[in-house]
């Protein structure tokens, strides 16, 4: 590492002689990259080696093509760690394995004992297919087999490649046993593993939470820095090197203090995560009542485990009949102040309490487009909310113009967060 590299290793608060492993990850299929179904595992391995001290340097979604296959894969032996995921089947458009052992100049072997146990675990005596995935590089550490599919890890010069398969599930599975094979386990043993400060804002844009943060320091001595816009709120994530937490705990104070009650959290938990565990630890029942989000609060609500000991039911109120049938909404306050008011978001909010005998009710109204709306009550419109006892009450609206689904979206997380809102100050 030389002198220069143990100066920048201790300035980070690292050890010196030691340098953060680098890792590309390389996740392949080609219903991938058509957007048939979205990458799962590519996200999900970057942030395990991260926790693991190693540096995710790159990721790389690629077709079944095997010049681009083999070039990305190619590209990935030039890394500490090369992470694949896909391509282990018995078919012939499963070709990590040949790839791989093509790019890193390594002959393929038919492990029999591999073979024998694929065979067992398998429903079918295709022998050409079990074959197949019982083949691999010359080296090659077997960490386990999901189904059919063997996870194996294999060195290659300067590079350590761990070879998995594409179904999350299995992935995940089989994940644990590679880490703790020899090879992988030399290059985390060079990996110091950095910890992690979470500040999540809402209310106030990403423009104004990087200006806060360049305020109170930035990146630098030992903290990396990351603003990122997510589901209508704005995520910081401070990386921190072992010995640099105090320089962390001045930026996460400066951040805390500039931007004030924005700051709704320091955990990676939803906002609906962090709604239940409020009306929990009150011994609140919580109720819905949606009309142009069509159950997407409730969704999100009933996305979490164990959100039926507080989550009683919702709603969806779309038509002004079942407004007025189901939720209590007078028919004369709908003909005068209309579906989208804020009167009848409140008559909504009480109709889902007393209806669905809960504490706490959360309604939306408003208009997602791409129709129906006009000058007073334009497209993008929408009216929250919220309802507790003791007549604890919130309300808020939305002036956002935007496609359906953004629209839609934008006010499952006002809703959400309207409802944190009320129950944390109750």
């Amino acid at each position: 590492m030389g002198a220069d590299g143990d100066a920048r290793a201790a300035a980070l608060g690292g050890t010196p002689g030691l340098t953060r492993p680098r890792a590309a990850i390389v996740v392949t299929g080609s219903e991938l990259v058509r957007g048939d179904r979205p990458d799962r595992n590519g996200p999900w391995l970057a942030q395990a080696l991260l926790a693991r001290g190693v540096e995710p340097a790159r990721l790389t979604v690629v077709g079944d093509a095997p010049a681009e296959l083999e070039a990305a894969l190619r590209e990935g032996l030039a890394h500490d760690l090369l992470v694949c995921s896909g391509g282990l089947g018995p078919t012939h458009d499963d070709r990590t394995v040949e790839l791989l052992a093509r790019a890193a100049g390594l002959e393929l072997r038919l492990d029999e004992a591999l073979a024998a146990e694929i065979e067992r675990r398998s429903r079918t005596a295709w022998r050409p297919g079990i074959r197949k995935q019982a083949t691999l590089p010359a080296g090659a550490v077997v960490a386990g087999i999901a189904g059919t599919a063997p996870a194996f890890v294999v060195s290659a010069a300067a590079c350590v490649a761990i070879v998995l398969p594409g179904p999350p599930g299995e992935l995940r599975a089989l994940w644990p046993a590679a880490l703790e094979t020899e090879p992988v386990r030399a290059v985390l043993g060079r990996a110091a593993p950095r910890s992690r400060r979470v500040l999540r804002f809402y209310g106030v844009g990403e423009p104004a939470v990087a200006a806060a943060l360049a305020a109170a320091g930035g990146e630098g001595d030992g903290v990396e820095a990351t603003v990122c816009a997510r589901d209508f709120e704005v995520h910081v994530d401070l990386l921190v090197e072992p010995g640099a937490e105090p320089q962390a705990a001045e930026r996460e104070r400066a951040l805390a203090a500039a931007l004030g009650p924005a700051l709704f959290s320091r955990s990676d938990a939803p906002v609906e995560a962090l709604v239940l565990e409020a009306c929990r630890a009150r011994g609140l029942a919580l109720a819905t009542a949606e009309s142009c989000t069509g159950g997407l609060v409730a969704g999100r609500l009933t996305s979490v485990p164990g959100s039926s000991d507080v989550f009683v039911g919702g709603i969806v109120a779309y038509a002004d009949a079942v407004k007025t049938a189901e939720l209590g909404v007078p028919a004369a306050l709908l003909r005068a102040r209309g579906a989208v008011s804020p009167e009848a978001a409140a008559a909504m909010a009480a109709g889902a309490r007393t209806r669905l005998r809960a504490d706490v009710g959360v309604a939306v109204t408003g208009i997602a487009g791409p129709g129906g709306g006009t000058p007073e009550k334009p497209v993008g419109l929408v009216y929250l909310h919220a309802s507790g006892p003791g007549g604890a009450e919130r309300a808020a609206s939305l002036r956002h113009p935007g496609d359906r689904e953004t629209v839609r979206a934008r006010a499952t997380a006002a809703a959400l967060h309207l409802c944190r809102t009320l129950v944390t100050e109750l």
